[in-house]
């Protein structure tokens, strides 16, 4: 069994935190690999719905999307009812049709600020990938290419101050390290200064040490 299947099994033992779902986020700054690590839990979770967070922001409004989160995704999938959000077209600049977000048992939010302060309260496990802001960064401008070299003077300069005003990675209840082969998984600054663990290290690799 990989580490994926491991942490994916973590998962499904967690309790719900949203209404039925147990709602787990994938944070990290920009170019971290979050979508990689939300897109192999999705499949080691047998296809498990992935909100990005990319659908939700607007070139004028990068982390102002907490409202639409909440009112769209959060509180459908609270009642127990699907969710239907219209994801943001970053090359029409306009929102696209609705789409379709069912409250399975396990979903996953990728993006930049899934760990913010007004999620938490919904949030049945915080992953924070363990890659810092400079290394992040530089893996992001080469993946998206030159012409986007002045999207990303603005966004660097937008997540430094998001993250100054609402940091994420104090509360993880994992941190995230990529390896060559498969991730490594290390208990979170909130797991560490927690005396109740709801999972043992020896039984999965999302437990604390």
């Amino acid at each position: 069994m990989t580490d994926l299947d491991h942490a994916a099994a973590a998962l499904r033992r967690l309790p719900p935190s949203c209404g039925p779902v147990r709602l787990v986020a994938v944070d990290g700054h920009a170019g971290s690999g979050k979508s990689t690590l939300a897109a192999r839990l999705s499949a080691a979770l047998g296809s498990a719905p992935v909100l990005h967070l990319d659908d939700l922001a607007t070139h004028e409004e990068l982390f102002e999307w907490t409202g639409r989160m909440l009112a769209e995704v959060v509180e459908p999938l609270a009642r127990g009812e699907e969710a239907r959000y219209r994801p943001y077209d970053w090359h029409l600049r306009a929102f696209g049709p609705a789409r379709a977000l069912a409250p399975e048992p396990v979903v996953l939010v990728e993006g930049v600020g899934a760990g913010r302060r007004a999620l938490r309260p919904f949030l049945a496990r915080l992953l924070w990938m363990e890659r810092g802001p400079e290394d992040s960064w530089v893996r992001g401008r080469h993946r998206d290419g030159p012409g986007l070299s002045a999207f990303w003077d603005g966004w660097t300069v937008a997540e430094t101050r998001h993250f100054a005003e609402d940091p994420s990675r104090p509360f993880a209840d994992t941190l995230v390290r990529e390896r060559e082969e498969g991730y490594e998984w290390l208990a979170g600054p909130s797991v560490t200064a927690s005396p109740n663990q709801i999972i043992t290290h020896r039984d999965d690799p999302l437990a604390a040490n």
